[in-house]
């Protein structure tokens, strides 16, 4: 008699992060990322990656974040927020109040 096993992996939903950031110099960055914790650290200098944009706008706050389970949904969504005005990007991120900082 013989045996099989069978191996299945079960992926877990690639789920996208939309965030909005602030740099030193108070200007904002939109960007989207599967793991915000990394990205955050990328932008700071952290490691390695980033984008060239905040390089030279270091220290980096998080802002803003929206959760996406589908990244052509996620980056519509950037897309329409790249197109905000600055007061309006401000104001969503004012009536979430919440900064994340990652150390």
């Amino acid at each position: 008699m013989k045996y099989y096993i069978i191996v299945t992996t079960q992926m877990k939903p690639q789920t996208y992060y939309i965030y909005i950031a602030e740099c030193a110099d108070n200007t904002l960055y939109i960007g989207i990322t599967p793991d915000l914790f990394n990205r955050s650290r990328a932008h700071n200098g952290q490691k390695t990656g980033g984008a060239l944009y905040t390089k030279w706008r270091r220290p980096v706050g998080i802002r803003y974040t929206e959760l996406w389970s589908s990244k052509s949904e996620a980056m519509k969504r950037e897309r329409q927020l790249k197109k905000l005005k600055r007061l309006e990007k401000v104001m969503m991120c004012d009536q979430v109040s919440c900064s994340i900082r990652f150390r």
